[in-house]
């Protein structure tokens, strides 16, 4: 070990109380520098780096962090002229949305309408303020008097002013306070179901099953103790998905005597007919129980498909049944984990299982689909499931007891969510819900803003309309009385109407109208704070998204407009809020999933063998199918193009003019989150978050 010095002591016995004679020490040779020495132990102390450095080293450091300056100045640059280019390419071959209902253009007018209006304003503004009539901006300034006013210009503005203060900024400041108070509310509402969260994490909650119900070993033999249970995959021109979700479904681990799987095909493209018919005579050769049905009245979109299907003699021997979109693949031991829970628990009408995503990542689209969809499954649901015993039925990935279809009136297809539909009747019936967020099934996400603007609309018209229906039902039903305040208030009321309108009218109408009308206010923690603070929330379920929390929120913002339309649609009955579109595939799955679904085929057709005698009359019908597929003459393919949405793009204008005259303000938060708002808008305006057409 080396030896430690104390060189101090050679300065004399009272080195503690004395710090010496300063020296100074001066060295002719220019090279050096001088060094001032106050007391005994300065010489050992550490020398700051900088002391050493001369001309050439500061130089040097000036030149590195001009490259790295310069480098990030002409990375942006790129970018933004990589963007440009994308605007012009998307202008000059990008087509432009129709509305097909002269009823969904008035929002349209109405935004282009607050447009013009603000860049009038706009202008007028800046020529007051080039002519320095700065009032109104400080309690110092004072009205002009009339000998005051020099030019007709000048009695317009200041009449402007007046009118303005007086009758404008009193009802745009109500506006605000009404729309501030419902945004509190549904704050407090995510924030509750949120703390719901934690505490189910906490306690380690969930819905168990006390016993195996069922026995491995009756699997083998009669299995006389399972239930029978019938399976039903709606689709309808499902060209890219239909094979991998017949091949699941037709995997799942349970007896086949008990099982039987139906194909419901509402294709109108006769070639689609006839590669679904060819699956599943294949699956049906592998001694599968499955069975194609199509229909030749194609009414009631998917509603009718299943009420139809529901509608056969032999359905009356199933006690459960489990649907599937054409694009989930669940796992072979779902119905394991799910039907399970039915056992001694009469009262129970649903178990519904949670989504997972093959094409998360992508896009960015695809991405911010996914933060939503984990707050919705594992808070939304999961919380309403556990305290309430009651939520909205997905669609698919669900088993239902069919005594609970049947006494809760069937499938209806008096709107586009028969889904919710039959849950809304079934919870005044008295039946429960259970959610299980451990079981998966892999499905799609929308890879393009066309599909999704789609699948939005018809997610948040077909709600309004159904409240319509369903209030008087729900009134007079004999739930009790906080069923029905959480039904109307929460379920439908706050989580379907208020949010898409405070959403809307809050941060795209009020916030730009107040950069025209500064008398009217709205505060910085009502842009900036709590809607952080509520992206923040919404994306802890999906903790690697947090690098998207900015994104996240101004795309929330910018879908508002889309789910604002679709809800007064639905609200009011207009054109729009009956139209069905099934939303674009693209046949995607992962890597693990492919592996699996090979590995489950090979092991299928090791392990099952042909029936002698059915197997030439099969095969024959099999050759059949396939020379009449052949047959069948393809549509020809047509060309797809990203579209121009003129709603979104007049929303980003109208922002962006915002932002120009909070400029003359000088009001910091509010022009940041306006220009970023409006580029958000932009970018969506030309279709440019999605999948990009080639």
């Amino acid at each position: 070990m080396t030896p430690s010095l104390d060189f101090s002591r050679w300065w004399g016995k009272d080195y503690n109380s004395s710090k010496g004679t300063p020296v100074v020490v001066t060295m002719e040779n220019p090279n050096y520098s001088l060094l001032e020495i106050n007391g005994p132990d300065e010489v050992f102390r550490p020398v700051d780096k900088d002391r050493g450095k001369n001309a050439k080293q500061f130089t040097w450091v000036l030149l590195l962090k001009a490259h790295k300056a310069v480098g990030c100045v002409s990375w942006l640059g790129n970018a933004l002229w990589d963007l440009l280019g994308a605007i012009k390419k998307r202008l000059v071959f990008g087509k432009m949305e129709n509305e097909k209902s002269g009823k969904g253009r008035i929002l349209y007018r109405v935004i282009m309408g607050f447009l013009v209006i603000a860049l009038a304003f706009l202008a007028f503004e800046v020529v007051a303020h080039l002519k320095g009539w700065h009032y109104f901006e400080n309690s110092s300034l004072h009205i002009p008097e009339t000998l005051e006013i020099r030019g007709w210009l000048h009695l317009v503005y200041v009449a402007w002013l007046e009118f303005r203060a007086d009758c404008i900024a009193p009802a745009i400041q109500a506006l605000t306070n009404f729309c501030i108070a419902l945004f509190l509310i549904q704050s407090a509402d995510r924030l509750l179901l949120c703390l719901g969260c934690f505490w189910i994490k906490f306690k380690k909650i969930k819905p168990r099953i006390e016993e195996v119900p069922y026995k491995p070993d009756d699997l083998e033999g009669s299995g006389c103790n399972y239930p029978k249970v019938l399976v039903q995959i709606p689709m309808c021109n499902e060209r890219e998905v239909y094979e991998q979700s017949i091949s699941a479904v037709c995997q799942l681990d349970w007896p086949k005597e008990h099982l039987l799987i139906q194909v419901l095909d509402d294709s109108d493209d006769e070639s689609i007919q006839w590669l679904i018919k060819a699956e599943v005579a294949q699956w049906s050769q592998k001694d599968v129980n499955i069975i194609y049905r199509h229909r030749l009245v194609r009414t009631g979109y998917k509603a009718g498909n299943l009420k139809s299907a529901m509608n056969c003699d032999y359905v009356k021997d199933y006690e459960f049944v489990a649907i599937f979109d054409a694009d989930f693949q669940p796992n072979s031991d779902f119905l394991k984990l799910t039907v399970p829970h039915f056992k001694d628990n009469p009262e129970l009408g649903l178990v519904q299982a949670r989504w997972a995503f093959v094409n998360k990542d992508e896009n960015l689209l695809t991405r911010l689909q996914n933060i939503n969809l984990c707050f919705h499954f594992e808070v939304e649901q999961q919380v309403n499931g556990i305290f309430l015993n009651f939520f909205g039925f997905n669609g698919t990935a669900g088993v239902w007891r069919i005594k609970a279809l049947e006494n809760s009136g069937g499938w209806l297809d008096r709107t586009t969510v028969e889904d919710m539909d039959i849950a809304v009747r079934a919870h005044i019936n008295g039946w429960k819900f259970i959610f299980l967020n451990d079981v998966k099934v892999l499905c799609e996400l929308p890879e393009s803003y066309e599909a999704y603007k789609k699948q939005q609309h018809r997610w948040h018209s077909g709600p309004m309309h159904l409240f319509r229906l369903c209030l008087p039902a729900i009134i007079s039903s004999k739930m009790m009385f906080w069923k029905k305040a959480n039904l109307i208030l929460l379920f439908f009321l706050l989580r379907k109407l208020i949010l898409p309108f405070y959403s809307f009218t809050l941060f795209c109408i009020i916030l730009p109208l107040t950069m025209f009308v500064p008398e009217a206010e709205l505060s910085m923690w009502v842009i900036c704070y709590v809607p952080v603070f509520m992206s923040f929330m919404n994306i802890i379920p999906s903790p690697r998204s947090f690098p998207l929390i900015v994104p996240y929120l101004l795309f929330e913002n910018t879908m508002s407009v889309t789910k604002f339309n679709a809800m007064v649609s639905g609200l009011f009955q207009l054109g729009s809020s009956y139209e069905w579109i099934v939303t674009k595939k693209a046949g995607r799955s992962s890597e693990s999933d492919l592996l699996a679904v090979e590995e489950r085929e090979t092991k299928a057709m090791n392990h099952q063998q042909l029936h002698r005698g059915t197997s030439d009359s099969g095969l024959s019908e099999l050759n059949k199918l396939k020379e009449q597929q052949e047959a069948a003459a393809p549509k020809p393919h047509v060309k797809k193009l990203n579209k121009i949405y003129k709603k979104e793009l007049a929303l980003a204008f109208l922002l962006l003019t915002a932002a120009a005259r909070s400029l003359l303000s000088a009001q910091g938060v509010h022009f940041y989150f306006l220009l970023f708002q409006g580029i958000s808008f932009l970018l969506v305006g030309l279709d440019l978050i999605g999948e990009q057409m080639s």
